[in-house]
């Protein structure tokens, strides 16, 4: 099993990319969002990857981070998800953005993805729910910093959408996983289940999407509290 490589982007395409891998050219699939993230040709890319193995193919998948791995690996287990379709739903929503969507069973968003129907994105919803606290427990695992002559690659859970991209740095984007995790973290301590507390902490960084883990847990504490 391939599970990460490091070496020179020798191009990109719509939907892939070509690592140079000390004389050996990997043919890489991500997502659009990850391929925005990629350095030009000639810079250096660590991803990590997943081989799909097939009868008569190999196809091998790229992603920044851990939790973006790990978020493809689930929800290509859903019945009549496929690895293109999790890609798009990563590409549209970014790691936090699924996290926090099928965490808050926010059907309507998963269904923004590319390829993705009112009913695959319910069964999606309904089948990784509980699963979704895992992966924002990651955190910011994964995020490394790449350095190649004059080019510095960073690895970040991007959390903003596609729109928003523009305004984003990728260390935003580390430090708002990192606080996420923490907050998660917090409050399990505390006593809280992962479930109820995940939910909490997606609908407060949804809310206060550059807020730190000190704040998150404040707000999610003030949702977990009892109402009335």
């Amino acid at each position: 099993m391939i599970g990460k490589i490091t070496g020179r982007v020798d191009y990109k395409a719509v939907d892939h990319v070509l690592v140079d891998v000390q004389g050996v050219g990997y043919l890489v699939y991500c997502s659009e969002r990850t391929l925005s993230a990629l350095p030009a040709k000639g810079g250096i890319v660590a991803l990590y990857t997943d081989l799909l193995v097939r009868e008569d193919n190999l196809q091998l998948f790229g992603f920044l981070t851990l939790g973006e791995k790990e978020w493809h690996r689930l929800l290509t287990s859903v019945q009549g998800v496929g690895a293109k379709v999790g890609l798009a739903i990563a590409g549209t929503l970014g790691v936090d953005g699924v996290s926090r969507a099928i965490t808050l069973g926010d059907v309507a968003a998963v269904k923004a993805a590319p390829g993705v129907g009112p009913k695959l994105a319910q069964r999606i919803v309904v089948e990784l729910k509980d699963k979704a606290a895992s992966v924002i427990a990651m955190g910011a695992q994964g995020a490394e910093v790449v350095e190649a002559d004059d080019d510095v690659v960073i690895d970040p859970p991007m959390t903003t959408p596609p729109a928003a991209q523009g305004n984003a740095t990728p260390s935003s984007g580390v430090a708002a996983a990192g606080a996420q995790a923490d907050a998660l973290s917090a409050l399990v301590n505390l006593g809280y289940g992962h479930g109820d507390a995940a939910s909490a902490v997606a609908k407060a960084s949804g809310d206060m999407p550059s807020a730190d883990s000190g704040a998150l847990i404040k707000a999610a504490l003030r949702l977990l509290a009892p109402k009335g």
